[in-house]
């Protein structure tokens, strides 16, 4: 099928707007470059906040899953996008346990975190900083809602496994009975390619498919210095009712998975572009172009979904509310075409192009990296 009209319409996107050493971080945050905590943020989250604050922009505050609700409703998140881990694997480790597993929620743009009798994490996505990561305590009364904006959570969303950036963090972490890890599965990587028995441990995964060998719905033991593994389901130890439904389904889970390869590869090339482009006051080096056309060539690798994980036998179901809640902000041809059209047979998606490419996150990088993207991009479908 000739789908280069289809990736052709999401081109038409408005581009934005000698130091050849690189010895300097280019991936420090206070770097002038960058100025990740004093720079204005326009993120979705961070620009909802002064009237959240204010009462201005109200949230059901008669219960938890209510004010949960409401927050995901004003955010435009899938309730059904819900995604339930239970290791240890979070700044608010103390609450999380196989009973009470903490739950993600999840667009193209932002995540809320949530854990009974916790927190409310999000982390919103902003193309110039990258991850800005508030946390907050639900209101049990009129007053206003005390928003941090979380300084603790670089300490594992801006290191090696983001790529030194301020990213998405996907573990997957066999725990034991009591929610701490005794081995971990795929450290430092995420995306579409990643093996499919090397992802989800310390994850319940539901619905429909036909992924035998991953590490998800189990929990390890250790004896006498052997490992083994039982399985354990959703509700075996939890109670479901503490949360607005009761999945952990197996589509979100891989679209998760997408987005935050995605989300981490285009932060890296965004940072290093902007660092050249201050260095070098505009004129980048041979040396600063050809590292850019090396990112632009595995970006376009990954948006164009060369290396992904092909489906097995059988394929994968999701659940028909969240595919309608996901296609619901899909951009389409004149005929109905669209890059959020499900395959979910052999791969993801039935054509070949990232939706993630509508983004503000994408359509927002320095121009020196993306209009070698976009060049790459028609080159591959013309």
């Amino acid at each position: 099928m000739n789908f280069a009209p289809l990736i052709s319409l999401a081109l038409l996107i408005p581009a934005s707007g000698n130091a050849e050493n690189t010895a300097a971080d280019p991936f420090n945050l206070d770097h002038p470059a960058h100025d990740y905590w004093e720079r204005p943020l326009t993120d979705t989250f961070s620009q909802l906040v002064p009237d959240l604050n204010s009462g201005k922009i109200p949230l059901n505050r008669s219960g938890d899953l209510p004010f949960l609700r409401s927050l995901l409703d004003l955010l435009n998140i899938p309730v059904e996008s819900q995604l339930q881990v239970f290791s240890t694997t979070s700044l608010q480790l103390r609450y999380i346990s196989p009973r009470t597993p903490r739950a993600i929620y999840f667009n193209e743009e932002t995540s809320i975190g949530y854990i009974p009798g916790g927190r409310i994490e999000v982390i919103s996505l902003d193309p110039k900083a990258g991850a800005v990561f508030h946390i907050f305590d639900i209101p049990r009364d009129d007053g206003p809602i005390r928003f941090e904006r979380s300084n603790r959570c670089m300490n594992c969303h801006a290191d090696l496994e983001t790529r030194d950036i301020p990213g998405l963090l996907i573990k997957s972490s066999l725990p034991g009975p009591t929610g701490g890890t005794l081995r971990s599965f795929r450290d430092n990587r995420h995306g579409h390619d990643i093996p499919f028995e090397e992802r989800f441990a310390g994850w319940h995964v539901t619905g429909k498919h036909n992924i035998k060998s991953h590490q998800g719905n189990a929990i390890g033991k250790m004896w006498k210095g052997e490992l083994s593994k039982e399985e354990f389901l959703p509700g075996d130890k939890s109670d479901l009712k503490q949360y607005p439904v009761p999945t952990s389904d197996i589509l979100p889970h891989l679209l998760f998975e997408h987005q935050a390869g995605f989300t981490n590869r285009v932060l890296e090339a965004t940072y290093l572009a902007r660092y050249f482009e201050h260095q070098s006051k505009g004129t980048l080096t041979p040396g600063q172009e050809k590292k850019l056309e090396t990112l632009a060539d595995g970006l376009v690798r990954y948006i164009l979904f060369v290396d992904e994980m092909p489906l097995p036998n059988g394929g994968v179901k999701g659940e028909p509310a969240y595919v309608d809640a996901f296609r619901e902000n899909r951009h389409t041809t004149k005929d109905g075409r669209s890059l959020k059209d499900f395959d979910l047979k052999t791969h993801l998606f039935r054509y070949r192009c990232s939706y993630m490419i509508y983004t503000p996150l994408f359509r927002e990088m320095p121009a020196s990296i993306r209009t070698r993207i976009l060049r790459k991009i028609s080159m591959a479908v013309s």
